[in-house]
């Protein structure tokens, strides 16, 4: 019993000891944590978005092709507009091709918080697309044609993922083209006529913004003259009046220098 005693006073000792030492050290953790600085929030940084709202001015470059169908309509008197030849008869077609190159501007708006674009541009290019045929009614003459400038104005839909903006196009065109009909066996024998003539286009196309005030774009536009009468002056008075129906496809790339707002900070 007495060993008993004296085991159980001993684990007395070392309880109060350890109770005493822990309350010793308690304060001084505590003191550790209190002067122990909170980790720092840092806020991630921003979402920044390209606008595509803003002016531009820009040029381009590319290639037309123009396809044209001739037809004899009538050939006019001079007394009184009589008529003394009318029946119109097929003179053949041919296709023109050159290089075409010109200037655009234009504004558009994006729609906040989406990726709807919408816009409205004119352009104008010069080009120098000839051709001839000879007629396949009498196979004596030739037909000659060269168109020399583009123009149109066109209202533009888009929809943009931040830096890329696709979209199509569509509206009113109008051309110059210079005629001659001569003799195949004698080209200097032969009447001559010009036009500007309006028509109607669409397009689609794809651009993209290398900077923020920097964007290149390509594009297709197919434009549609439709049939205009052209008169070709004969001889005291004579006019031998052709139908010439027309169609033009047109790949062209260019550059655009940007003017407006800048990129559009998002949320987090």
């Amino acid at each position: 019993m007495g060993i008993l005693r004296k085991g159980v006073a001993y684990m007395k000792k070392i309880l109060l000891t350890s109770v005493a030492l822990a309350a010793l050290a308690a304060p001084a953790a505590a003191a550790d944590l209190a002067v122990r600085p909170a980790p720092a929030y840092k806020a991630p940084p921003p979402i920044v978005y390209y606008s595509w709202s803003g002016c531009y001015i820009g040029g381009n470059g590319g290639g037309v092709w123009v396809n044209k169908n001739f037809a004899l309509d009538n050939v006019v008197g001079p007394f009184g507009g009589g008529v003394f030849f009318n029946n119109a008869i097929g003179l053949g077609s041919h296709t023109a091709s050159s290089g075409i190159g010109g200037v655009q501007a234009g504004c558009n708006y994006q729609v906040p918080g989406s990726g709807w674009v919408f816009g409205i541009q004119g352009d104008y290019d010069w080009m120098s697309a000839q051709a001839d045929h000879v007629d396949p009614f009498l196979g004596l003459t030739t037909i000659h044609s060269k168109a020399k400038s583009l123009a149109s104005v066109t209202g533009r839909v888009g929809y943009a993922w931040d830096r890329f903006l696709g979209y199509v196009k569509g509206g009113g065109a109008w051309e110059q083209d210079d005629y001659a009909w001569f003799v195949t066996a004698a080209p200097g024998i032969g009447i001559a006529a010009s036009e500007t003539r309006g028509g109607w286009t669409v397009g689609v196309g794809g651009e993209y913004a290398f900077t923020d005030w920097i964007t290149g774009f390509i594009e297709y536009d197919y434009y549609g003259f439709g049939t205009r009468t052209v008169g070709f002056p004969v001889i005291g008075g004579v006019v031998a009046n052709l139908d010439i129906k027309e169609n033009k496809s047109v790949v062209k790339a260019g550059i655009n220098f940007k003017f407006g707002p800048g990129p559009v900070v998002g949320r987090y």
